[in-house]
C-alpha cells in the first residue's frame, strides 16, 4: 500500500480530497501530510449548503493531527471558497476540523480528554503544546458546549461567590443543583452579576424555579427577588447560617482567650477548631466536657448547637416557636457576638424558613466550589478572569464540547 493511500484511510480522506504526497522530516520528527482536490468542482456554501462555483483559494494552512507512532503529524491544504451568490465568497467547511481550529478534531478531542484529567502545565508537555494553545482549545470547547446546550427545565438553584485572586477579586457562580452543574459564571458579586443571568432564560425556565440557595448577600437577594417575584422561592443557605454562628464563637473564643492568658490560664489555648466542630462529631465524653465547661466560649457554642436545631423542623410554626426562644436566649446572654448574629438572623428568618418547604441547601455548590479550587490550585492561580471563567465551564459546566466526528 502506498504512503498517500496509507495516509488517506488513517485520516479518512475522501473524495475530492485526496493525499497529494507525503513528506517525512525525521530529522526534526515530523510527517507532512499535504492534501488536495479534484478541479473543476462545485462546493457547498457553508452558509446555505448550495453548490456553488469556485471562487478562489485561502493561503495554505496548517493542522496538526494526532502523532504517527513517535511523529508530529501536520496536515496542510488550502482551503477553497464557494462563490454564493447569496451570500458571497464564503470558506467551505473542511471535513478534517473546524473553522478557527488549527488542530484536526480528533487531536482537539484527544487535548480536550486529557485536559480533562490533569493540569495544563501537564498537558502541554506531554503533547508539546504551549499554554496559549491548550486555553484556546479550551476556549472553542466551552463555545461548542454553551451553543449546544438547551433550554431545559431548572427547579432549585444556588448561587455562591468564588474568589480568584487576592486583595477580594471574586466571581459569581450560578449552579444547577439538580444536575451539579455549572450553568452561568460572571465577573465580581454584585447586583449585576446575577441579573445578567437571569436573560439567558426562557420565560418556562424561570417560571419552572422552584428554590434558589444563596448567603445572605443582599446583591443577590435584590437581583432575586426582583426576577423570580416570589420571595418564598429563596432559601438562605443553612451552612451560611452555621458559618456566621461559628465565627461568632470563634470571636467570643478570641476575646476569652486573652481575658484568661493574662491570668497565665492556658485552656483555650490551640482549641479553636474544637469549638467549629459539629456536635454530632463529637463523643459523649467530648461533648460533655464542652457543655460542662464554665466558659464564655461553652455558652456560645451551645447557642451555635442549639440554634442549627430550627432546621430539623418540619413545620413552620413550630419553627418560629423554637426561633424566639433560641434569640430571647441569644440576646440575653451578654455575648455580644452572638447578640448580633442572633438579631441578623431575626432580620433574615423568613428566607432561613423557606428552607423548610425546599430542603434545599449550597451543598452540592460546595462540591462544586471544591473542583473549581482544584482547577485554580493546578493553574497555580488566575490573573485574568475571563481565563479562569473559561475554566469553570470547561470542567464544572457539563458541557458536550468535543468537536463533531470527523
Amino acid at each position: 500500500m502506498q504512503d498517500r493511500e496509507l495516509y488517506a484511510r488513517i485520516l479518512g480522506i475522501t473524495a475530492p480530497w485526496c493525499v497529494e504526497r507525503v513528506e517525512l522530516k525525521l530529522e526534526i520528527g515530523e510527517v507532512h501530510i499535504i492534501l488536495g482536490h479534484a478541479p473543476d468542482l462545485s462546493w457547498p456554501c457553508p452558509e446555505c449548503g448550495g453548490l456553488c462555483a469556485l471562487h478562489d483559494h485561502q493561503p495554505e494552512r496548517q493542522w496538526r493531527h494526532l502523532d504517527t507512532c513517535q511523529y508530529r503529524t501536520i496536515i496542510h491544504a488550502s482551503p477553497p471558497r464557494s462563490n454564493c451568490p447569496e451570500h458571497g465568497p464564503r470558506v467551505v467547511k473542511l471535513p478534517w476540523a473546524e473553522p478557527g481550529s488549527r488542530f484536526t478534531a480528533l487531536f482537539e478531542g484527544l487535548a480536550i480528554s486529557w485536559l480533562r484529567a490533569a493540569s495544563q502545565k501537564e498537558v502541554g508537555r506531554l503533547l508539546g503544546m504551549t499554554w496559549d494553545e491548550l486555553h484556546h482549545v479550551m476556549e472553542r470547547a466551552v463555545r461548542r458546549g454553551m451553543a449546544r446546550r438547551e433550554a431545559e427545565p431548572l427547579t432549585h438553584l444556588g448561587v455562591d461567590e468564588k474568589s480568584f485572586k487576592k486583595r477580594h477579586k471574586y466571581v459569581t457562580v450560578v449552579n444547577d443543583l439538580e444536575g451539579g452543574r455549572v450553568l452561568y459564571v460572571a465577573p465580581e458579586r454584585k447586583k449585576e452579576s446575577l441579573d445578567s443571568f437571569w436573560k439567558t432564560l426562557t420565560p418556562e425556565q424561570l417560571e419552572g424555579i422552584l428554590s434558589m440557595s444563596m448567603d445572605m448577600w443582599d446583591p443577590y437577594l435584590s437581583s432575586a427577588m426582583e426576577h423570580l417575584k416570589d420571595a418564598k422561592k429563596i432559601v438562605f443557605d443553612k451552612f451560611h447560617v452555621a458559618s456566621h454562628l461559628g465565627k461568632a464563637v470563634d470571636l467570643v473564643r478570641r476575646r476569652e482567650n486573652k481575658e484568661l492568658l493574662r491570668r497565665e490560664d492556658r485552656q483555650l489555648v490551640g482549641t479553636k477548631y474544637t469549638w467549629l466542630r459539629n456536635g454530632s462529631s463529637l463523643s459523649a465524653e467530648e461533648f460533655k466536657a464542652l457543655r460542662d465547661a464554665d466558659l464564655k466560649t461553652a455558652r456560645a457554642w451551645a447557642l451555635k448547637e442549639t440554634g442549627m436545631l430550627l432546621f430539623e423542623y418540619r413545620r413552620e410554626k413550630s419553627a418560629r416557636e423554637f426561633f424566639e426562644r433560641w434569640h430571647s436566649w441569644a440576646v440575653r446572654s451578654r455575648l455580644k457576638p452572638m447578640v448580633e448574629v442572633a438579631k441578623m438572623l431575626r432580620r433574615r428568618l423568613e428566607n432561613i424558613l423557606t428552607y423548610l418547604k425546599h430542603r434545599m441547601t449550597n451543598a452540592k455548590s460546595e462540591a462544586i466550589n471544591s473542583k473549581i479550587q482544584w482547577v485554580k490550585y493546578t493553574a497555580r492561580g488566575y490573573r485574568n478572569v475571563s481565563n479562569f471563567i473559561t475554566a469553570i465551564y470547561f470542567h464544572c459546566g457539563g458541557l458536550n464540547m468535543n468537536p463533531l466526528p470527523t
